[in-house]
């Protein structure tokens, strides 16, 4: 695992070529010394991966997408995106598994053929995993990942085009975040289910209602290594405000 930490910003279903102009300082900030170890990548809509692409040509900010197809060439599948396209397109990584995408149906079995389609298309994985409020009263909340986990990377060798973002589906949108001791035990679960699975240490983040008002606890937490970042992501002055209070 590298040493570096990660931003994500998932733009969901948000966003136009009217606000590109509003990313300049986030590149001019990526440039700076001081941030040389900051991972930043976006995951705007699919209409605009080849808008972002084209903006952030001379930085260092990569681009992903929010999801795609689990076959990973050419098909009949109107509506849909595949890896290769993705890859053509210019993406570098793809997030799947998202709770918003499970929530509309995808199982683990979809979840794990995308991901292998996609790491075969030589694209890197944010992986999503992350209880339900209901599995959390009940304490299913460790069995959950070892489900997630285990079904999700079935089949997986290449690690090292993985990230794995720790998202509590309570938290996303609610403004709700764990306790430091919560996440913090959360965290090393998930670290001790994946270390079952691969030598290497894949890059752990966490998601879920992630601000600038509560960032400076969040970057404390042990073994945390990055951010996914929503809402607070589609405003740049807010989003430059999460990388400049973790790093400093």
């Amino acid at each position: 695992m590298t040493n570096n930490i990660y931003f994500i910003a998932n733009w969901k279903m948000f966003g136009s070529t009217s606000l590109l102009n509003s990313l300049n300082k986030l590149i001019n900030l990526s440039k700076l010394k001081k941030y040389k170890n900051s991972k930043i990548i976006y995951f705007p809509p699919f209409t605009l991966i080849k808008d972002f692409i084209k903006k952030f040509n001379k930085s260092k900010i990569s681009v992903g997408a929010q999801n795609c197809h689990h076959v990973q060439d050419y098909g009949s599948f109107t509506g849909s995106i595949s890896p290769k396209m993705l890859k053509d397109l210019g993406c570098k990584y793809v997030i799947l598994g998202h709770s918003e995408n499970r929530n509309d149906g995808e199982s683990d079995l979809d979840v794990n053929k995308k991901i292998i389609s996609a790491l075969n298309k030589n694209l890197k994985i944010v992986f999503c995993i992350g209880e339900t409020l209901k599995e959390k009263r009940k304490k299913l909340t460790h069995s959950v990942f070892k489900k997630q986990i285990n079904r999700g990377l079935k089949g997986v060798k290449n690690y090292r085009n993985v990230l794995v973002a720790y998202e509590p589906v309570w938290s996303i949108g609610t403004g709700v975040i764990p306790k430091s001791k919560e996440l913090e035990i959360n965290v090393s679960k998930i670290r001790k289910l994946l270390s079952k699975r691969t030598k290497y240490k894949l890059p752990i983040l966490y998601g879920g209602s992630v601000s600038s008002k509560n960032i400076n606890s969040l970057k404390n937490i042990s073994g945390i290594n990055g951010f996914l970042v929503g809402s607070a992501s589609q405003n740049s002055k807010k989003f430059i405000d999460i990388i400049k209070k973790t790093i400093n």
